[in-house]
């Protein structure tokens, strides 16, 4: 990683750059390399500014952070890259898996799952948040025509229970309805 540093109103401190680079280890491992990244360590009256610009194959992210300490400053600026990488790292993640399915990823649109892994001990592998569509029995047949997913979860538009259209291994529907 490639680090340059501009110090505005302030010493040049050689524990500052140590400190910085020592964080910035913690976020190149998100990152592919090469890294280019620039360091802004300000002091404005009775504030202490870092502000950090980093580069890399495809991404761009910004921090800038205000703190009465310069190191406070500094910490959080880091994590705030920190989350904006894994941000941009599940985002490219989910849009991969997407493609990988053969569904079609559109953008702008709000995702409508979540998931969470959970560790190989656990007997639960991944838990799946969806926003429920209300649809017909026809239309959740016609989708699940188009997809290749072997069932899909809708809110019945007519009764506004939760049911499950399952596709069976003859390829004939199972329709599971819940009184809820």
């Amino acid at each position: 990683m490639q680090i340059s540093f501009t110090f505005r109103n302030m010493e040049t401190g050689g524990w500052l750059k140590d400190y910085v680079s020592k964080k910035l280890a913690r976020i190149e491992r998100y990152i592919d390399k090469p890294v280019n990244a620039s360091v802004v360590l300000a002091v404005e009256k009775f504030r202490n500014v870092a502000e950090i610009n980093l580069s890399a194959k495809g991404i761009n992210l910004q921090g800038r952070e205000e703190a009465k300490e310069m190191t406070l400053a500094i910490d959080n600026v880091i994590d705030k890259v920190e989350r904006q990488i894994k941000k941009y790292k599940q985002k490219v993640r989910n849009h991969k898996d997407a493609a990988s399915r053969g569904e079609a990823v559109e953008s702008g649109e709000p995702e409508a799952t979540e998931y969470e892994e959970y560790d190989e001990d656990s007997r639960v592998a991944e838990t799946r948040k969806i926003i429920l569509e209300p649809m017909s029995l026809d239309d959740a047949a016609m989708e699940m025509d188009e997809s290749k997913n072997r069932f899909i979860v809708y809110r019945d538009s007519s009764s506004e229970n939760v049911s499950i259209l399952y596709r069976r291994d003859d390829g004939k529907y199972l329709l599971i309805e819940t009184n809820s």
